[in-house]
């Protein structure tokens, strides 16, 4: 297959995934809309991140969510344009836009509806079980509902620190201020089980997708493959030589790690190189250096110094 027969499979590809993309970021905005209007506002449970200052003003004055949502997530957004590249920041606009208007159909469509009214915590459950999916789903797909998520990817981007644990640390804050409107307690504790709940949901969805693979590719095509996946996927092969036992002909292998999400680009470029090329994939427990996680080792200091002169021995 010659490069310009590639080039255009690869082009549409990619148009592909982006489409694809665009699309999932919409349903995990559905997901987090449905929780937060549906289960989490009628039962008066703070939600996190920017939605939690919109759910204060809004328990505190009655100004629909979206009308706070939008204006704090453009200064945000602003932050993530000039850290966080445009590529980010373009499906982070589409998912604020997306989400603000699913806001105000969901909360027309649902209008009058309480579910769940007797039972607070099972309203709290489920609304942080579709926040987090919805969110975990937006980050899956180069995206983000904007707010708290955008300064947990711009320290994700310096700091090996988990999304969920980032979004924590500025959600205990939010919600323990929704006190002040609120005055009871035990919402306040409902909304902290959301954020628990959520940031677990995130954490799963989201780190499913960073776990790592090891390829082993056996073909002729070797070095077309090898290329492309050098220059499209900017991961590196190594080569390995080796010999095939039932034709006694040396062959050569290729070795790649990659991420979890990339496999299917993987597959892909190889069956439009190679169909007939034989692939191995595992799953590999941890991959540490450049492109992967850094090695991290703990030096800890004696807590006691040796004294600068030994004690002598008593003599006989």
């Amino acid at each position: 297959m010659n490069a310009k027969v590639l080039s255009k499979l690869t082009d549409r590809q990619l148009l592909q995934r982006e489409l694809k993309d665009y699309i999932m970021i919409a349903v995990g905005m559905l997901l987090y809309a449905i929780g937060w209007t549906v289960f989490l506002l009628p039962n008066d449970i703070t939600s996190n991140g920017v939605p939690g200052i919109a759910s204060i003003v809004y328990f505190a004055t009655g100004i629909p969510v979206q009308y706070v949502y939008f204006p704090i997530n453009a200064f945000l957004l602003l932050l993530a344009l000039k850290i966080l590249g445009f590529k980010f920041s373009i499906k982070t606009i589409f998912a604020v836009f997306t989400l603000t208007f699913l806001l105000s159909v969901v909360q027309k469509l649902t209008a009058g509806l309480h579910l769940l009214a007797d039972q607070p915590f099972m309203a709290c459950v489920l609304g942080a079980a579709f926040c987090g999916t919805g969110i975990g789903t937006a980050f899956s797909f180069n995206g983000s509902t904007g707010g708290t998520d955008i300064i947990a990817a711009i320290v994700h981007k310096y700091r090996d620190v988990s999304l969920g644990r980032i979004i924590m640390f500025c959600d205990i804050i939010i919600i323990g201020s929704s006190y002040f409107v609120l005055h009871d307690w035990e919402k306040v504790v409902y909304g902290y089980v959301m954020m628990f709940i959520s940031s677990f949901v995130l954490d799963q969805i989201v780190n499913s997708n960073r776990q790592s693979v090891q390829f082993f590719i056996i073909s002729k095509h070797y070095e077309e493959i090898g290329h492309h996946i050098n220059k499209d996927m900017h991961r590196g092969v190594t080569i390995i030589d080796g010999m095939g036992m039932y034709t006694n002909s040396g062959v050569k292998i290729l070795f790649v790690l990659a991420k979890k999400r990339e496999s299917n680009y993987i597959f892909r470029l190889i069956q439009d190189i190679d169909p007939d090329a034989f692939v191995s994939q595992s799953a590999v427990i941890g991959v540490y250096g450049k492109g992967f996680d850094h090695i991290k080792i703990k030096q800890h200091k004696a807590e006691e110094k040796e004294d600068e002169s030994n004690k002598e021995l008593p003599k006989a």
